[in-house]
């Protein structure tokens, strides 16, 4: 265990009085390490930070589970005193202020997109226990559901479900079917835009003869608005006045911006957390239940991807329709390799694959990362890192590409500033 989170972290942390702390020291018994994301300049974060003191003091003080959890603070801070005085505040550890290599591979292994953010994760893995703990210190005050591991989709979602013509239908009923879990709210432009699309989609998937239902969980401000939202939706929700069932659907997927739309195949797997892109993709649903796909092809509805992680990009010289399937086949093998890979290891894949063609997003694409009009070229775009490889060459081959890859997988590649 403490060789994978000297791995995570490094062989020190530091602590609110400026001393070291031995990873290795973190506790023999230690099975679950909270990973806060935050800054001390973000208003939500001070908030949370209060909460989460007293979340973490109370646990220490009266839970059995007392020696297995510890917090580690991942600041965004850019200013070390106001980090140092940020810490002050804290009885857990922290990432050392100037180690923003580690920060920044943690911001992306484990997708933060926003803060304040508390991710809970194996000790000895890695793996994510539970994405979303602002909503565990919330709901369980006492740390009475340690260690908050994912339940089953049919658990969390059990009981009566509403249709918008006010009857009510038990969640039983959605067994052996596609779910699109769907959260949303009406006070949100791009929600309300998504939604117009997905009633065609809903309607398209379930004229095809497909066994789906959607699943709205609401965050409306007030139940009026949830009517007045729901009135327009030919499917199911959870009842407004359920808060408890709503933020244990948010907690179990780790919801960190609306819209967001989750598919689960028959059994209640998930098949992606990109229902929204692929719906926007994929008006016609000819892609349904849209698997994850090992390469995309850059369009305006699913360059937001490229803020969620590392991706790799290859620019080419083509126009019309069709044209980037060479392109695509070159590097498909390597990006299904990887995508094999870390399923078996039950994480998610650390990189995401696109072709690029000659159109007005790549063109801005470029322009915004500063890139070469050359094509091909082969990149990798750090957003978050606001960091570029470029790998320029006469010829890109499969072999050019998987070393590439390689390399930047085993940080051999030296970054570009964006």
């Amino acid at each position: 265990m403490s060789e994978f989170l000297v791995s995570l972290f490094g062989e020190r942390l530091v602590n609110s009085e400026k001393a070291e702390v031995d990873v290795q020291s973190l506790g023999a018994k230690l099975s679950l390490v909270g990973l806060f994301f935050g800054c001390s300049l973000n208003a939500p974060c001070k908030q949370f930070n209060g909460s989460l003191c007293e979340f973490y003091s109370r646990f220490k003080k009266t839970s059995e589970h007392k020696d297995k959890l510890e917090i580690v603070f991942i600041s965004s801070d850019q200013d070390q005193k106001h980090w140092q005085d940020f810490l002050q505040e804290m009885p857990w550890p922290a990432l050392p202020f100037k180690d923003r290599h580690k920060k920044m591979k943690l911001w992306n292994k484990y997708k933060v997109t926003s803060i304040p953010s508390l991710v809970f994760v194996d000790a000895s893995s890695g793996k994510i226990v539970c994405r979303n703990g602002l909503l565990v210190v919330r709901d369980d005050p006492k740390g009475l559901e340690f260690p908050w591991g994912p339940k089953p989709f049919a658990e969390v979602v059990a009981g009566p479900l509403l249709r918008n013509n006010r009857q009510t239908t038990d969640s039983s009923s959605l067994e052996g079917h596609y779910v699109g879990v769907y959260f949303s709210a009406h006070w949100c432009p791009p929600c309300r835009s998504l939604t117009r699309v997905l009633v065609e989609s809903y309607r398209t998937i379930k004229e095809s003869g497909q066994k789906f239902e959607i699943v709205f969980v609401s965050a409306d401000r007030s139940e009026e608005s949830f009517k007045q939202y729901f009135s327009e939706m030919p499917w199911l929700a959870v009842p407004y006045l359920d808060e408890a069932r709503r933020s244990r659907l948010n907690r179990l997927y780790g919801i960190q911006g609306i819209p967001t739309l989750i598919l689960l195949d028959t059994e209640g797997h998930m098949i992606t957390r990109q229902g929204r892109v692929e719906v926007l993709n994929d008006p016609e649903c000819r892609l349904f239940p849209w698997h994850p796909r090992p390469v995309l092809e850059l369009s305006e509805s699913n360059a937001v991807q490229l803020h969620e992680g590392p991706c790799l990009v290859l620019f080419v010289d083509a126009e019309e329709e069709g044209e980037l399937e060479p392109a695509k086949e070159l590097i498909q093998p390597i990006a299904e390799k990887l995508m094999v890979k870390y399923k078996a290891k039950e994480e998610e894949t650390p990189l995401l694959f696109f072709v690029a063609g000659e159109d007005d997003m790549s063109d801005s694409l470029r322009d915004y990362t500063n890139l070469p009009e050359a094509a091909p070229l082969l990149t990798i775009l750090d957003m978050s890192a606001r960091a570029k490889y470029v790998r320029d060459v006469e010829e890109i081959t499969p072999a050019v590409v998987e070393q590439f890859v390689n390399d930047f997988l085993a940080e051999k590649l030296k970054p570009e500033p964006i």
